[in-house]
């Protein structure tokens, strides 16, 4: 349990600082506009990207899960909470971009340091009976009549 608050801190820490540098330098963002933005990724990316994908589907593939689940969160609650958008276009660019590169170290530490999800025995899809190629002997018996 302690793991999932270190690494929910950690996700904070670097949202809060990219949403920082993406919309505060660039643009007049309010603390609250950076620290709601900050707090939204980091629960929704923590959920879809870390516990649920990241054990399926590899590290790499969460990256990009993560840019854009950032991307569309930063354009969606953007359009509902900012007013520019210009603001929203290159802060949702930017801070996707910056987001998904952090993951990366993100998820080296997931990987290294917290158990993953232990999921009921699920049935794996066995490649030997995919596919089933066969040549019919007769296909149509009534062709030669």
């Amino acid at each position: 349990m302690m793991e999932h608050i270190k690494v929910l801190l950690l996700k904070f820490v670097a949202s809060f600082f990219i949403f920082w540098i993406s919309f505060d330098l660039f643009f007049d963002a309010t603390f609250v506009d950076i620290v709601s933005f900050s707090l939204l990724v980091t629960i929704i990316t923590y959920v879809i990207g870390d516990r649920m994908l990241l054990p399926r589907i590899g590290k790499r593939e969460s990256v990009v899960v993560d840019f854009f689940l950032t991307y569309i969160v930063v354009w969606v609650f953007g359009g509902i909470v900012l007013d520019s958008y210009l603001l929203i276009a290159w802060g949702s660019i930017i801070s996707a971009t910056l987001l998904a590169g952090s993951e990366v170290f993100v998820h080296s530490y997931i990987l290294k340091n917290v158990k993953p999800i232990r999921l009921e025995k699920q049935r794996h899809f066995s490649q030997r009976f995919a596919f089933e190629f066969a040549e019919e002997q007769d296909p149509n018996p009534d062709k030669n009549k």
